[in-house]
C-alpha cells in the first residue's frame, strides 16, 4: 500500500505563501489520484483539492488561491497556497487513492501524517 509523507507546513502572516509537499512511496504514483484535506481545530477534516493526469478539483474556499499540482518522476504532490487567511489554519493531509472520487469523498486509501499551518493575523 502507498505510503506518503507531508512536509511543508509552517507558521506565516496572513496574504502569505506556502507551498506543502507529499512524497509517496508506490512505484505505480502516476497512476494514483492525489489531493489534500485540512482540519481545523474542533471541526471535522475537509476537502482542500484533487488532481488526476487529466482532472482536477478544488473546494469553492480555495479557489483561485491554492493550486495542486505533481511531479510523477519525484513521486511528489504539492500544494501551492497563497493569499493566506487565518481561517486556513489547521493540519493539511495529504491522500491517495486510485479514483478522484474517492478522494473527494473523503475515503481515501491512503493518508499522510499532517502537517500543520498556521496564519497569524
Amino acid at each position: 500500500q502507498v505510503q506518503l509523507e507531508d512536509s511543508g507546513g509552517g507558521l506565516v502572516q496572513a496574504g502569505g505563501s506556502l507551498r506543502l509537499s507529499c512524497a509517496a512511496s508506490e512505484r505505480t504514483f502516476s497512476t494514483y489520484a492525489m489531493g489534500w484535506f485540512r482540519q481545523a481545530p474542533g471541526k471535522e477534516r475537509e476537502f482542500v483539492a484533487a488532481m488526476t493526469s487529466n482532472d482536477v478539483r478544488y473546494a469553492d474556499s480555495v479557489k483561485g488561491r491554492f493550486t495542486i499540482s505533481r511531479d510523477n518522476a519525484k513521486n511528489t504532490v504539492y500544494l501551492q497556497l497563497k493569499s493566506l487567511k487565518p481561517e486556513d489554519t489547521g493540519v493539511y493531509y495529504c491522500a491517495a487513492d486510485g479514483r478522484i472520487v474517492k478522494i473527494v469523498a473523503g475515503t481515501p486509501v491512503a493518508w499522510g501524517q499532517g502537517t500543520q499551518v498556521t496564519v497569524s493575523s
